[in-house]
């Protein structure tokens, strides 16, 4: 007899559905689990595996992480493809009568049983923790070796844990154990922070930023757009603020302004106020400017010759021009258009109405920056209400740069002479990075000079962007470690994907995040891509984690050293 259940479902004997049936019984699948036997595949395509009848293809997940124990080795890998298989090709157009539980049993993980797809990548020490270091794969398990989900020491042996060196940034999204960053691998080069608006790059960005402070050498520069670095940051989605670095590292943070106004009505304790003088602005930063100040070609064009007509004080000169006789006298001069340099003016008064340009700057401040940065402390340049301005942010952030790579480079030089070591480590952090490296004004930046210098001055970048497809493929391919999160966009994640070996099936995995705190971490610092869930930040338990965690990890770091003596 056929019973249905109060929705009209169909219902065994007892009032339980088939597949429940089927499922009843078999908890989650966790770590150390049997999942199946390989039947096939290649090193390229990765290796398929044919589901065990006792697990649940509904539990395995695209980015979960296997091991595969071979005759002689032990294999690590993540899994790039999930699909449904069948020992009869008629089952698809004639599926059989499953209404009884004994035929749905019988006929499960026989004629119609599950599939993924392993692509392995490393090969692990045949017992965990032995210390024996990690290969590459470069070659497959046999045929009917098995699969297993990963247990918490695989990936510890393939990530690190906590210490010194290693920063938990999330985990795995089938398991609770820590994947950890090495921070001293992640500054030797430029990284990036790629997503769609409201994925959460801002909080993997505190995160990153902690981690580099806890855990690392290096000091970290941050232009701050929006203010939400320093002292706190919103939560739009939580309707919450978050605290910042300097809350949380009240001596190892400090903030400096560009709006010292706004600081004060938000509580902020900064440590100076930055000034900029006009005569300190080039061409060079007016023409990157040239989109987001719509000037014309003749207009960037005509900038190039006004230091040569005014002298150092060109663009203040320039912006004290009042009235077409002032302006058709100077095109006489200079042997331009008088038209091209009244659109130039017009176009260039938004940089009079900037408060921070003055006629006269002192170097107190970019003197306490570069301080601060020597001796270890991190530095946030709040933007304030200038932030809502992009030709601000760009302006302010390309000039200071430059500056202060110049007084690298010259540290660098000078220890390389005496035979010393060369200045801290500097990780510059920049918003709306696309702005800055776009392949039409990228060579007019210092931060291009940067990517393309690979740490040679002790200076990298870590990027934060929407729109990946929009930055310099040059730059894109200096980027040492890419964490990424959903990307609505083909031409951004071909982008971020692009010099990848095994972009298609990194591009499948991308496909299967969901829309917040999961990020897909590939590159320099990672021995292999992960997928992981971000760890919390905004929570009181998240915030005491953050703190206990530096103590935890060099408490660890310091009793591994003993025991090594």
């Amino acid at each position: 007899m056929t019973l249905f259940d109060e929705d009209g479902r169909e219902t065994g004997s007892d009032g339980t559905a088939p597949q429940a049936k089927l499922a009843a019984g078999q908890p989650p699948m966790g770590p150390g689990q049997a999942l199946g036997m390989v039947v096939g595949g290649s090193l390229s395509n990765g290796v398929e595996v044919k589901l065990d009848a006792g697990a649940s293809i509904e539990d395995l997940q695209v980015g979960a992480f296997v091991t595969i124990r071979g005759e002689r080795q032990r294999f690590f890998g993540m899994v790039t493809d999930v699909a449904l298989g069948s020992a009869d090709p008629r089952m698809r157009t004639l599926p059989p009568d499953v209404s009884d539980p004994f035929v749905a049993q019988v006929l499960s993980g026989t004629a119609a049983f599950g599939l993924f797809t392993v692509r392995p990548r490393l090969i692990l020490p045949q017992v965990a923790g032995s210390g024996e270091p990690l290969a590459p794969a470069r070659t497959v398990p046999a045929h009917f070796a098995r699969a297993f989900k990963a247990s918490e020491a695989d990936v510890a042996q393939v990530f690190g844990s906590e210490d010194a060196r290693h920063f938990w940034i999330g985990s795995p999204l089938d398991m609770e154990t820590r994947v950890c960053l090495d921070m001293e691998v992640l500054v030797q080069r430029s990284n990036g922070v790629f997503g769609k608006s409201g994925t959460g790059k801002s909080f993997l960005t505190r995160l990153l930023l902690a981690g580099m402070l806890q855990k690392s050498e290096a000091v970290s520069l941050v232009f701050d757009m929006h203010s939400e670095y320093g002292w706190q940051g919103g939560d739009p989605e939580h309707g919450r603020t978050v605290k910042g670095l300097k809350q949380h590292f009240p001596s190892r943070v400090v903030v400096f302004t560009l709006d010292a106004e706004s600081s004060r009505t938000r509580g902020v304790p900064i440590e100076g106020e930055v000034r900029i003088a006009y005569e300190e602005i080039t061409p060079e930063d007016i023409e990157l400017l040239a989109s987001t100040l719509r000037l014309t070609p003749l207009g960037v064009q005509a900038t190039f010759k006004l230091p040569r007509a005014l002298g150092s004080r060109w663009l203040e000169e320039f912006l004290e021009l009042e009235g077409d006789e002032a302006l058709g006298e100077l095109a006489d001069r200079m042997g331009e258009n008088a038209g091209t340099l009244q659109a130039l003016r017009r176009r260039l008064d938004r940089l009079a109405r900037m408060p921070f340009l003055v006629a006269r700057a002192p170097e107190e401040a970019l003197r306490r920056i570069l301080d601060s940065l020597e001796r270890g402390t991190h530095v946030i340049l709040e933007f304030g209400s200038h932030g809502r301005s992009l030709e601000a942010y760009m302006l302010v952030a390309n000039l200071l740069t430059r500056r202060i790579h110049q007084r690298y480079v010259q540290r660098t030089e000078e220890a390389l002479g005496r035979n010393e070591k060369g200045p801290r480590p500097l990780v510059i952090c920049i918003e709306e990075a696309h702005r800055f490296l776009a392949p039409a004004v990228a060579s007019q930046t210092i931060f291009d000079t940067i990517a393309r210098e690979m740490r040679k001055y002790n200076v990298t970048l870590l990027v934060i962007d929407q729109r990946p497809s929009a930055i310099d493929p040059d730059v894109m391919s200096q980027i040492g470690t890419r964490i990424v999160y959903p990307l609505n966009d083909d031409a951004d994640i071909s982008a971020v994907l692009s010099g990848v070996g095994e972009s298609r099936e990194l591009r499948g995995v991308l496909a299967g995040l969901e829309s917040r705190q999961q990020a897909l971490i590939f590159g320099h610092a990672v021995p292999i891509p992960v997928v992981v869930r971000v760890r919390e930040y905004g929570s009181a338990a998240s915030y005491e984690e953050l703190t206990r965690g530096a103590a935890r990890g060099e408490r660890q770091s310091q009793e591994a050293g003993g025991k090594s003596e």
